[in-house]
C-alpha cells in the first residue's frame, strides 16, 4: 500500500495525495494514518508543498464525505426504517432513537467524527439520511478534516523518515475503537437475544 501511495504522489504530487484521502473515506481499509504522515514526509523532502498537501487533502475529505452524504440522501429515512425492520435483533425504535439523538447532537458529531477511525466515513451517512443542510455539512466537514490533516500532515513533516511512527502508534488508538464498537455490538445482541427469551416465556406461562 505505501508503495502505491508513493507511486500516486510522485506522479500527481499533492492532488495524489487528495485522491488518496478521498478513497480513505470511501474504503476505510486505506488509513489516513499512514497517507498523512506520509504526505507531509514528501513535503519536508521538497516534493511537494506542504500548504498544498494540506489543501488538497483536505479538499479529498470532503469529496469522500459529500459522496457517502449523497448515499444517505438517496437511501433516505423511510427505505432505513424499512431495512432497519428487517434485520434480526434490530427494532425500529431503535432507528427512532438514534434520529433523535442525531437531531440534537448532529453537528458536534459530524465534526468531531472527522476525528475518530472508521466513523470518520460512516457518520457521513446519517448526515444524509437525516439531510442535514449540506453547507452545514460540508463547513463542518472541511473544519473538522482541516484540523485533522493538519496533525498528521505536520506530524510527517517533523519526524520526517520516522513519519511510520504515527501510524504505530495511532493504530493502538484505531484498535480500541474497534474494540469498543465490536463489544457495544455483543452486548446489543445479547440484550436483544435475552428480551427475546423472556418474552417467548412469558407468552408460554
Amino acid at each position: 500500500m505505501t508503495e502505491w501511495l508513493i507511486g500516486l504522489m510522485e506522479m500527481l504530487g499533492a492532488p495524489g495525495a487528495g485522491i488518496a484521502i478521498a478513497l480513505e473515506n470511501l474504503f476505510p481499509p486505506l488509513p489516513s494514518e499512514v497517507i498523512l504522515p506520509l504526505a507531509g514526509f514528501a513535503a519536508s523532502q521538497g516534493e511537494m508543498d506542504l500548504v498544498a498537501v494540506l489543501l488538497w487533502t483536505t479538499a479529498g475529505s470532503v469529496i469522500g464525505a459529500l459522496a457517502l452524504y449523497g448515499v444517505g440522501a438517496m437511501l433516505g429515512r423511510e427505505r432505513t426504517l424499512a431495512l432497519a425492520a428487517r434485520i434480526p435483533l434490530v427494532k425500529v425504535s431503535d432507528i427512532a432513537k438514534t434520529e433523535a439523538w442525531f437531531l440534537k447532537h448532529g453537528r458536534k458529531t459530524v465534526f468531531f467524527g472527522r476525528m475518530i477511525p472508521i466513523f470518520r466515513s460512516l457518520i457521513s451517512v446519517p448526515a444524509g439520511v437525516e439531510r442535514m443542510p449540506l453547507g452545514v455539512f460540508t463547513l463542518l466537514t472541511t473544519a473538522g478534516s482541516l484540523l485533522w490533516n493538519t496533525v498528521f500532515v505536520l506530524a510527517g513533516w517533523l519526524l520526517g523518515e520516522n513519519w511510520a511512527l504515527v501510524e504505530t502508534y495511532v493504530g493502538v488508538g484505531t484498535n480500541t475503537v474497534i474494540a469498543t464498537v465490536a463489544l457495544a455490538v455483543l452486548v446489543f445482541v445479547g440484550v436483544r437475544l435475552a428480551q427475546r427469551r423472556k418474552g417467548r416465556h412469558a407468552v408460554g406461562g
